[in-house]
């Protein structure tokens, strides 16, 4: 039996963070929800209303031996701007905020060491500003935020077109 580990990350919209994660082979589990915050057991509306401290964000539970941490950082990059802080594409404000939360010295180590490269490479004129935290505890969103791209993909696509979608196939050359 595998041993499974958990990756937290935060880049704007849940609904939009999920699919590239969900479709890897190692991903056992991807759930939307809160993070980051100072109240617990938030709801989606008090999440909006900004006064939650937390961000949306995904949980991924994955098999490491099949899917490896920086694997997962490198799919996370790919999918945010990580030179706005304050938000993600048409999504403002801070509980968009783009955010790595780490569960382990491992995984911050990990998560540094690659912000530092893209730091370096030279990819963004504008400083890389996503913050990389400890994890905080993560509460499940509302049964109608899970799987939202299979359930409502017509909404989904809308979501992805409002910046997101062009912004990766500038930057990223069309990669998921």
């Amino acid at each position: 039996m595998s041993k499974t580990e958990t990756a937290i990350f935060a880049g704007g919209c849940f609904w939009c963070m999920v699919k590239p994660f969900d479709e890897m082979p190692g991903i056992e589990s991807v759930e939307s929800g809160y993070t980051g915050g100072h109240v617990a057991n938030p709801t989606y509306e008090q999440v909006c209303d900004g006064n939650t401290g937390h961000t949306e964000a995904v949980k991924i539970t994955f098999d490491p031996s099949i899917i490896s941490y920086k694997e997962l950082v490198d799919i996370y990059w790919r999918q945010t701007d990580p030179t706005d802080a304050m938000g993600q594409f048409q999504d403002r404000g801070d509980s968009y905020r783009p955010v790595i939360y780490v569960n382990s010295p491992e995984q911050r180590q990990v998560a540094e060491a690659s912000k530092a490269a893209l730091e370096k490479s030279g990819k963004f004129d504008k400083p890389i500003v996503t913050k990389i935290e400890d994890a905080k505890p993560f509460y499940p969103a509302e049964s109608y935020h899970q799987d939202f791209y299979k359930k409502n993909p017509l909404r989904a696509e809308i979501e992805e077109m409002g910046g997101r979608k062009q912004f990766k196939k500038d930057v990223w050359k069309n990669k998921e």
